[in-house]
């Protein structure tokens, strides 16, 4: 049936792999945090372990692993680290995600989707 539409095209298996990946990583409420914070600019891990409400080391395990997925990057400075959002892709797919949630809470699920991560945190 869906190989019958003219645009149907299914991911290949490493771009599955990679997204679920993702998906993954983002599955912690403590990253979301992170990464959300990430995404109104450059932070350090003491300024996200308050800001997330966890302990500086818990918060560098966390970085870590999203440092290696791709979702932030660091910046040396001296002897400091300075983390952001890697790009606007991680941006949008908080967003929506943020967005999604807010809408099964309130239960208007059949909304239009965002126009930028400003309506997510609403």
């Amino acid at each position: 049936m869906h190989t019958s539409l003219p645009d149907f095209e299914m991911p290949n298996e490493e771009q599955v792999h990679l997204a679920a990946e993702s998906f993954r990583l983002l599955s912690d409420p403590t990253r979301i945090k992170i990464l959300w914070a990430l995404l109104q600019g450059e932070s350090s891990v003491a300024c996200l372990a308050e800001l997330a409400g966890a302990a500086p080391t818990a918060v560098s395990q966390h970085l870590a692993k999203l440092r290696l997925a791709g979702l932030v990057k660091g910046r040396r400075e001296g002897t400091f680290v300075y983390y952001s959002a890697a790009d606007e892709h991680v941006r949008r797919l908080l967003a929506e995600g943020l967005f999604h949630a807010d809408h099964i809470d309130r239960g208007d699920q059949d909304s239009a989707a965002p126009a930028g991560p400003a309506r997510a945190a609403s």
